[in-house]
């Protein structure tokens, strides 16, 4: 197949169906953003679809842009008459009070197990719920569920054998008791949508259950087929964990078959930071490589285009079936199809058509698809290397790597564009003077190869660069990480991830007839899985490589998305029209790394928000100067195991939202884990200048107070009696006193009072009987009060309200917790004070601006991503 004509097409062809996608995606955008009633939508989109019939014959732009209009309309009528999808959780959510129902459900997804702390075990399940018995009433309920089933204590090996055999599987029809919760999202401005997660694949409750306590009724419940892929996915996993050792068969399960339950935080971030974590999932990168590979082989074996193609697609569509990971793979392997397709019919590369297809059919099938990370992120990907990057090695390397092949052949030059000619002959004639050297057949053949594998080499690291530059926007709003190493990481990693995939699945073939068989390319996959982890933890663990930034603001976000355009409108152009579209790229890329926008604050009050976080607490201070003090950084208790990190996943994409990127200071009240359990992440990622604590000598602090030194943070012990201006605000620490510090953990808290003008809040920590005690008699007079020990009977004395007096309080506390907090008396006392009070479990962030005259009040805007 001749490769200058695809160039040609590629270059002045039209690419219908990406603009059709535009177009559609467009629509979406406006449907959701701009309501109408539908007989609007539909009577504009026949106006439009009419005229354009109308014109299609004379095939004018008028046509073609009335065409784009009437799927503009389609895509905004789709979305509004579709809206969310119904999954059926409202049947299931009216159980969800806290009191114990039992389950009859059957399972639809198993999980692997896996120890969850030293001597349990947790499976994670997602069930189908076929009835809800409450007392003696029985109910048919059919939504879908998140389950964790935990083991009993283990106590000796012969109990662990027999635990740990006990695995729920596809298909098993199960009754057991539970106390019903619906997902909760964390209701901060900037918080990821964790119930619409769920909700898209299709959980509207969760529920954690005693092993013992499950029984597995008869009968089966599913599909066979489904049943068949749960079991061969679970002896792949079984088979990668017999040919390679735990921590490899690890980060193997990953990488090949998406199976990530041995994946703990640490490597995540690792692959995060290096700017790689694409390789650490199965995502489109694996379906093409496995793709590239099926095919060359099937090219060797002369086995034609057609079938090659098909065969190709089928093994990439069985791949897609068995890793069981949904929509991203799944896109890949559409694109792969649809490109392969438009390859054997019209015999050209119509690589931005294949990509319009694919859209356009996945947002046709469900209009809100859009609206997610991973399809924005993978069709980004694709698009940018078809129409930025190839467009680019069209224009550069790509003719010499053509002229390279046949190099012997002088008829060959005759067809080729004269500095292609150039390039031979300067092959040949460095070949000459090589002869004595290397003998007379040897150093020709040798010498276009080696010069092959550079440009090649050149290809690769100039679509990384464009990779990295195109994906700055949507790696900023969704993970707010700037890949500082990105470009050397996947330099060294993508083609050791291309030795690794053939291999692995070869060794995995191979395991099934014999280990020794197999020996050889696990070996192989060993070796390529050592160098990426070796290299994702080298630059993954650089501190330059942990660059975060917070949210890009709208104009940013408008600029980059237009440079991306203007980058892919202009790369056909001339050259110094190319070299300004990619240098507007690349601009806008740096902007977005270097430059943090301006924090949302509002000037000249002292505001203080109360972030939602859960059972805990963390307190946003912004002085009247615009300084910033984050006291407590939330955190879960320590007999909670979870990867959720309150400081990471939480607290800080709230300061991101608002273009938060520094803190001046971080308070930590006391050390208990709902205060402090976040508090690394937010040094990690703010950088703040000083630390301050009540007893820096606690050794519950030592952890931290390592990690401030090697951040550079400075630790400061404040106690009672100290006096401070904070950017305007005056700062007075009221406890604890040095005579506190061996007292109960909570009444040793970092309580302050903060004063602007004639207006004050006072902040208590977790501070109980005794400490508020000695406040009272401080003068703590404040017009807010942040609640003590989340509403704890414990606190929030009679006295010490009387002293303070306060006009407003919040009380930062976590949904349906199970300390019953906050508690009735405390709520009582505050509302015969006739206090405003507000709280995180049923507000979410609040927020307070007290301007030296009076407080005003507020709840922002909780947008979640």
């Amino acid at each position: 197949m001749n490769s200058g004509p695809v160039a040609r097409h590629e270059s002045g062809g039209r690419q219908p169906l990406l603009w059709a996608a535009l177009a559609f995606a467009a629509g979406i955008a406006t449907g959701v953003h701009t309501w109408r009633p539908p007989l609007w939508w539909v009577a504009a989109w026949i106006v439009f679809a009419l005229s354009g019939a109308y014109l299609f014959r004379r095939r004018g732009p008028p046509a073609f842009i009335l065409g784009l209009g009437a799927l503009v309309l389609l895509g905004a009528l789709m979305v509004q008459v579709r809206g969310q999808d119904d999954i059926g959780g409202s049947g299931l959510l009216r159980f969800a009070d806290g009191t114990e129902v039992i389950v009859t459900a059957h399972v639809t997804k198993e999980g692997t197990p896996q120890e969850d702390s030293p001597g349990s075990i947790r499976q994670r399940l997602e069930v189908e719920t076929e009835r809800i018995a409450r007392g003696n009433q029985s109910f048919a309920v059919n939504s879908g569920m998140r389950i964790n089933v935990y083991q009993p204590q283990l106590k000796n090996e012969s109990d662990q054998q027999a635990s740990a055999a006990r695995r729920f599987r596809y298909g098993e029809r199960l009754r057991f008791p539970a106390r019903v919760s619906p997902p909760r999202n964390y209701r901060n401005p900037g918080a990821f949508d964790y119930r619409g997660y769920l909700a898209e694949n299709g959980i509207v409750a969760l529920a954690s259950v005693k092993s013992s306590s499950v029984e597995v009724l008869p009968g089966f419940a599913g599909s066979r087929t489904e049943f068949w892929r749960a079991r061969v996915h679970r002896s792949i996993i079984d088979k990668v964990h017999a040919l390679w050792p735990p921590r490899e068969a690890a980060l193997m399960d990953a990488m090949v078959i998406g199976e990530d339950a041995f994946i703990n935080r640490p490597t995540r971030a690792d692959f995060q930071r290096s700017g790689t974590y694409h390789v650490l999932v199965v995502s489109g990168m694996n379906v093409s490589i496995l793709a590239l590979v099926t095919f060359w082989f099937l090219r060797r074996l002369r086995v034609s285009d057609l079938l090659a193609g098909a065969i190709t697609v089928a093994l990439m569509m069985s791949y897609a079936w068995l890793t069981a990971l949904g929509a991203p793979v799944w896109r890949a392997t559409l694109m792969l199809a649809l490109y392969l397709g438009a390859r054997l019919l019209y015999r050209e590369k119509s690589m931005l058509n294949a990509i319009g297809a694919a859209a356009l059919g996945l947002m046709i099938v469900n209009p809100q698809v859009l609206f997610g990370a991973s399809f924005q992120l993978t069709f980004l990907c694709v698009w940018l290397v078809a129409a930025v990057g190839i467009p680019i090695l069209e224009r550069t390397t790509q003719p010499f790597v053509r002229g390279s092949r046949n190099i012997d052949s002088m008829a060959y030059d005759f067809v080729l564009p004269a500095r292609v000619v150039q390039f031979r002959l300067d092959l040949r004639m460095i070949a000459g003077r090589l002869r004595r050297f290397a003998g007379h057949r040897l150093p020709l053949p040798v010498l276009a190869g080696a010069a092959r594998t550079l440009l090649v080499t050149g290809e690769l690291l100039l679509i990384s660069v464009v990779m990295q530059i195109g994906l700055a926007l949507p790696m900023a709003y969704y993970f707010h990480r700037a890949t500082v190493v990105g470009l050397p990481a996947n330099m060294l990693v993508v083609p050791l991830m291309e030795l690794l995939m053939p291999a692995a699945v070869a060794a995995m073939a191979l395991g099934y007839v014999s280990h020794a068989l197999a020996k050889i390319p696990v070996l192989i996959a060993g070796f390529a899985l050592e160098g990426i982890a070796g290299t994702v933890r080298w630059l993954g663990g650089l501190r330059i490589a942990d660059l975060r930034v917070p949210t890009p603001g709208t104009a940013l976000i408008l600029l980059s998305v237009l440079a991306i355009a203007l980058a892919m409108a202009l790369v056909r152009r001339r050259p110094w029209l190319a070299a300004g579209g990619l240098a507007a790229l690349a601009a806008s890329a740096l902007w977005i790394s270097m430059v943090p926008p301006r924090p949302q604050i509002r000037p000249a009050v002292l505001e203080m928000t109360a972030v939602d976080v859960g059972q805990g607490d963390s307190i946003l201070l912004i002085s009247p100067t615009g300084r910033i003090l984050l006291v407590d950084a939330g955190g879960l208790p320590q007999w909670v195991h979870s990867d959720l990190d309150i400081g990471e996943d939480v607290v800080s994409p709230y300061l991101w939202s608002r273009g938060i990127s520094h803190l001046d200071a971080v308070a930590i009240t006391h050390a208990h884990a709902d205060h402090k359990g976040g508090a690394a992440a937010i040094l990690a990622n703010f950088r703040p200048r000083e630390l301050w604590l009540g007893d820096p000598s606690d050794p519950e602090m030592k952890a931290l107070r390592q990690q401030a030194q090697e951040l550079g943070v400075r630790v400061v012990q404040h106690q009672a009696g100290d006096e401070f201006d904070f950017g305007g605000a005056e700062v007075r620490i009221l406890a604890p006193g040095a005579q506190d510090l061996a007292a109960r953990r909570n009444d040793e808290s970092l309580v302050m009072k903060l004063v602007y003008g004639k207006t004050s809040a006072l902040l208590e920590g977790d501070a109980e009987r005794k400490a508020e005690q000695q406040i009272a008699e401080e003068q703590p007079e404040a017009d807010l009060l942040k609640v003590a020990h989340h509403g704890s009977a414990t606190s929030t004395i009679p006295l010490l309200l009387d002293r303070v007096h306060p006009r407003f309080a919040v009380i930062s506390v976590g949904e349906r917790n199970t300390y019953g907090h906050p508690r009735g008396e405390v709520l009582a006392r505050l509302g015969e004070a006739r206090v405003l009070t507000y709280r995180t479990d049923l507000d979410g962030a609040v927020t307070f601006y007290l301007d030296g005259k009076t407080v005003i009040s507020g709840l922002p805007r909780a947008e979640v991503h």
